[in-house]
């Protein structure tokens, strides 16, 4: 437990788990709605999806710093597992919809006579999961094989992830693509046969949420402490040296690439029910940019920080859109130019910043003390100790049996 984590962090874990996990379910459920104390659903619901995105950052956080490839695309992988996820939901609505039949109401809008092939399973809450994480782990595992494979990396392979995620969303808009085309999934009813807008099922989802975010950071953190995350690190800092010394790099890369975007394509099945809706706009090349700026904004390489960035931001973001929407996208280029310039660790760095003053200051140096005197003049004149040590480095091994080398004039012992 403490290879993972010292004490200390896991009593920072643990409490804020139990204020997150157990104290606001009980203010939502427990207390009435009129009382001070009442966690409305909007909170909830909030929180909630702030632990979604955290989830992604903390995979970016794997591939960017840790690994140091730089994806422009894993809103893609977010919202496929999303896609996946409401299929389902979709199939759940049955014949409550605007039109009373067994088809989603879209299809039926479109004038679809019946499921398209690849939605066959889709009313199984197993198939559903199951491609909740197959769908984006396959898509990564293709893409990043072949990318890997060709060397491609720095802000190459960063263009090709946009453009990816950008090729996926157009597609995604057409209608005949089954999938909603621009207005996606909505009007969703019921999961596992529960209401989706009860408080109950809400908190359900909440809790889930925290709780796939606590398994992601641990996941995350046994990654990158062990020999793996060590190899992960060397990638990012020099790879041809790897390679130099028979790493099969490819490999490696490939690992943490699918091990991310599965762990996004979860969190997006987890944020759909939550927020009720799911279209191509989730795969903007924007948002995926918006992922890296948590990341950058927390500290990247430190797990913990996109964390806290991917709630800064977002908390922020909630606040402007609705007293200045106007300036939101002004103030989120303004905080990814700062950060770049003025605090390269990100809200990480600038914490331990703070907190170095706190030391105490080394008192004054006291000067050393002379040396004794010596009654023979050599015994004041000694090799330096770092040539001393060179040249005993320097100083071939004798054979057994072997009288050693010594230099000429040199006093015998």
């Amino acid at each position: 437990m403490t290879r993972l984590f010292p004490l200390r962090v896991w009593s920072a874990i643990f409490a804020a788990a139990a204020v997150l996990l157990v104290v606001l379910p009980v203010l939502h459920l427990a207390v009435p709605a009129d009382h001070p104390l009442h966690v409305s659903s909007f909170w909830i619901t909030l929180l909630g999806k702030f632990m979604c995105y955290a989830v992604v950052a903390l995979a970016m956080d794997l591939i960017w710093g840790y690994t140091g490839i730089l994806s422009l695309g894993q809103g893609l992988f977010f919202a496929l597992g999303g896609y996946a996820f409401g299929m389902y939901l979709m199939r759940q609505i049955g014949r409550d919809g605007v039109y009373g039949v067994d088809l989603p109401d879209f299809m039926v809008f479109l004038d679809w006579k019946e499921l398209p092939w690849y939605w066959a399973g889709s009313d199984s809450f197993l198939w559903a999961l199951f491609l909740v994480v197959a769908v984006p782990g396959l898509l990564a595992f293709v893409f990043g094989f072949f990318a890997f494979r060709s060397r491609i990396k720095g802000v190459y392979f960063s263009i090709i992830t946009q453009a990816l995620t950008y090729a996926a969303m157009l597609a995604f808009f057409r209608n005949d693509m089954g999938f909603g085309g621009n207005n996606g999934f909505t009007d969703f009813k019921r999961i596992l046969g529960y209401p989706i807008t009860a408080p109950e099922t809400r908190t359900a989802l909440y809790v889930l949420s925290g709780l796939y975010l606590l398994g992601a950071l641990l996941l995350a953190r046994w990654i990158v402490t062990s020999k793996l995350g060590r190899v992960l690190t060397a990638i990012r800092d020099q790879e041809s040296r790897l390679l130099f010394l028979g790493y099969r790099t490819l490999y490696f890369k490939l690992f943490v690439w699918t091990v991310a975007a599965v762990m996004s394509g979860i969190a997006g099945a987890l944020y759909v029910p939550q927020v009720g809706i799911i279209n191509p706009s989730e795969m903007s090349p924007a948002n995926s940019i918006e992922i890296a700026i948590w990341a950058a904004v927390g500290g990247r390489g430190t797990l913990f920080g996109p964390i806290f960035g991917a709630f800064a931001v977002n908390g922020a973001k909630s606040w402007f859109t609705v007293t200045y929407p106007e300036f939101w996208l002004f103030f989120l280029g303004g905080l990814f130019v700062l950060v770049t310039l003025l605090l390269p660790r990100g809200l990480m760095g600038l914490a331990e910043a703070l907190r170095a003053p706190r030391a105490a200051p080394a008192g004054p140096r006291e000067p050393p003390a002379p040396a004794a005197a010596s009654s023979s003049p050599a015994a004041t004149v000694a090799p330096p100790p770092a040539a001393a040590t060179l040249a005993q480095r320097a100083e071939p091994p004798v054979p057994p049996g072997a009288a050693p080398l010594r230099v000429p004039g040199e006093a015998r012992p």
